[in-house]
């Protein structure tokens, strides 16, 4: 069995240099937070859209109704951003990827 070398104990792996592993594919912090706050926007104006068109065209007490056209645009609202809001977050881990390969093509390493 080989030995260790001084500077590390004996059974420590050897890991590749930190520049030869591939990014993480997950977005930045300031991204996600991004993402989850534009979700909640959508849902709220999915929300108030819902409940102003129950509430401007009803006559009478409208409530249980406004609430729920209300309740059901802010879930539409917040599941429509939150496919952009997905398929965003995706892009930008594959163009991170990407950039990453051809920075290394660049520098002669495959």
């Amino acid at each position: 069995m080989p030995e260790a070398p001084a500077d590390r104990p004996a059974g420590a792996e050897r890991r590749p240099p930190a520049d030869d592993h591939a990014p993480s594919a997950v977005p930045s912090l300031a991204a996600r937070v991004l993402a989850f706050v534009s979700i909640l926007v959508g849902g709220l104006c999915g929300g108030l859209i819902g409940w102003a068109l129950v509430d401007l065209q009803c006559d009478g007490d409208c409530g249980l109704a406004a609430g729920a056209a209300g309740l059901g645009g802010a879930v539409v609202g917040a599941a429509g951003v939150a496919v952009v809001a997905v398929l965003a977050l995706r892009a930008m881990g594959e163009w991170r990827t990407i950039q990453h390969r051809q920075a290394r093509a660049r520098d002669g390493r495959r």
